[in-house]
């Protein structure tokens, strides 16, 4: 906040104060001209106004009030960039990267220092992490069919306990699914991109047709979702295939090998240019997870589009390139959480075990 803004606010906080204290003081005197308890000569429906000043109680309560919001800006932050005298925040604020967050929250948990939101992230951890530490502790494939865990509360930390028929299970016992915990990890840090739904959109993978750029089994989802993926690239083939008509050309073959209907003269040309596309995607143009390349490069055979599957779409790939870049979540998360959703994304790929 600027030292203008510092300013403003403390001025409008303090005019406001003032203020009330002197509407509340000013309206103890009697300017009705009628004694305090007698009448104002108002009647309505038999009820008859009486000139009686406010309760003393009340009138005390506003004093407290007024009282109890100038200690607590003493206190607390509220008067432009005074930050109170117990240093309360309710975040850590101009934070550019992560590293700094966790120093930050490091150093103020270390100091006693009154972070709200690292204060809930800690006391979360601790009574919450042992769940996803219990979760974490089965393969992706268990737990992606599981039909439940169960853990038991106990000095206000969970720990897992074996399941039990419903009927027999001990009171307390909280059963989760991790499926649900899975979804719900996904759509607070993964739907932004590719949909609630999980089916993606332009330039973001659809992760329910189980088809992979880098691999689908659960040890390579959780890979690519803990140190994230950047595309080695689709170069920008428009002048290494002679212009225009070269892209065109290309792109009838690339949509050819998708089993569409296309000028078979063109596509012809076009697979004599291919030589330049089969070094990621493979001579069968089938995508690097099939040839066993680590290239990214999508399966151009199954009609599956990352950036549109038009003609113009294709061409527009070929033309000028594409680059998609995957965040790593390994900092963000933590490798617990990715585990969990991990076996959520294999699950929504392969509904049946």
């Amino acid at each position: 906040m600027t030292e203008f803004w510092h300013w403003w606010v403390i001025l409008l906080t303090s005019i406001s104060l003032i203020g009330c204290f002197w509407i509340i003081t000013v309206n103890l005197k009697n300017y009705a001209g009628v004694p305090e308890g007698e009448s104002m000569g108002h009647e309505f429906d038999g009820i008859e106004e009486l000139n009686n000043p406010l309760p003393k109680w009340w009138t005390y309560m506003f004093y407290f009030i007024l009282v109890w919001a100038i200690g607590y800006l003493i206190l607390m932050p509220g008067m432009g960039n005074w930050e109170g005298l117990l240093g309360w925040k309710s975040s850590n604020q101009g934070i550019v990267s992560i590293e700094e967050s966790r120093a930050l929250s490091a150093k103020a948990i270390d100091e006693g220092l009154l972070v709200q939101f690292d204060q809930e992230v800690k006391h979360a951890d601790e009574v919450y992490g042992p769940l996803f530490k219990g979760m974490a502790d089965k393969p992706i494939l268990d737990l992606a069919y599981s039909d439940g865990l169960c853990f038991e509360k106990n000095d206000g930390k969970y720990s897992e306990i074996a399941c039990v028929d419903e009927a027999k299970q001990p009171q307390g016992v909280l059963e989760v699914e991790p499926y649900k915990v899975g979804q719900r990890l996904f759509l607070q840090n993964c739907a932004l991109c590719h949909g609630s739904d999980a089916r993606g959109s332009t330039g973001f993978p659809n992760l329910t047709d189980n088809d992979w750029l880098y691999g689908g089994t659960p040890e390579k989802i959780k890979e690519t979702l803990m140190h994230g993926r950047v595309a080695t690239g689709m170069a920008a083939w428009g002048p290494a295939l002679g212009g225009e008509q070269g892209v065109q050309e290309v792109a009838q073959y690339v949509l050819k090998l998708a089993g569409r209907k296309v000028n078979d003269k063109m596509a012809d040309a076009g697979k004599a240019k291919f030589a330049l596309c089969a070094a990621c995607h493979g001579a069968n143009g089938k995508g690097g997870v099939a040839n066993g390349l680590a290239t990214g490069a999508p399966n151009l055979t199954d009609n599956i589009w990352l950036y549109g599957g038009s003609k113009r779409a294709v061409e527009e790939s070929i033309r000028n390139g594409r680059a998609g870049v995957m965040p790593a979540w390994k900092d963000v998360l933590g490798e617990d959480k990715v585990h969990v959703i991990s076996s959520y994304v294999y699950r929504i790929s392969h509904p049946k075990k």
